[in-house]
């Protein structure tokens, strides 16, 4: 899948709030739940130890993100990562984080 479906699928995309003139804020909704809180902890984990995840995360919260939408942001880019390692039949290979 693509990194819209797979975040579709998962429940991790935001999805918006809009009607008419009213602009709400974007959730996440809907998706399977169980996976869903598997990588929520295992985001919380890369956060710490992961490299990547890690400079993403610092990047976001240092960009005045609220700590659950960073949190959430991080869920999506591991779950690209994972997707594209199951695409090419890679193991993980972290490049270095900028």
């Amino acid at each position: 899948l693509n990194r819209k479906k797979i975040s579709a699928l998962v429940g991790v995309c935001p999805y918006n709030r809009d009607s008419g003139h009213f602009r709400g804020k974007r959730c996440i909704s809907g998706g399977r739940a169980d996976i869903r809180s598997v990588l929520y902890m295992a985001t919380l984990a890369a956060t710490r130890f992961n490299p990547v995840i890690k400079a993403f995360h610092k990047r976001l919260k240092e960009a005045g993100k609220v700590p659950k939408v960073a949190i959430v942001a991080c869920m999506r880019k591991l779950l690209t990562i994972l997707n594209a390692m199951i695409k090419t039949s890679q193991k993980w290979k972290p490049a270095m984080a900028n």
